[in-house]
């Protein structure tokens, strides 16, 4: 049985805080979350963590002072 997503999120939300969906901003706030969801979704599986420092850690390194 498919469940609203949003309604088990507004739960979660209700449950954390205490706080009910507050107000019409809040609940229109609300309604980015399922294509925001959906975008994760795509890539998931395609998104993999370095197996090395960044280039941009490596810079960091790389201009380091001795000494610190």
């Amino acid at each position: 049985m498919a469940t609203d997503p949003m309604d088990a999120a507004k739960e979660a939300i209700r449950l954390w805080t205490g706080v009910a969906c507050p107000n019409a901003a809040a609940a229109r706030a609300m309604e980015d979350f399922p294509a925001l969801i959906r975008e994760f979704e795509a890539v998931r599986g395609t998104i993999v963590f370095e197996d090395e420092p960044s280039t941009f850690e490596a810079a960091l390194r790389a201009e380091k002072e001795p000494g610190t």
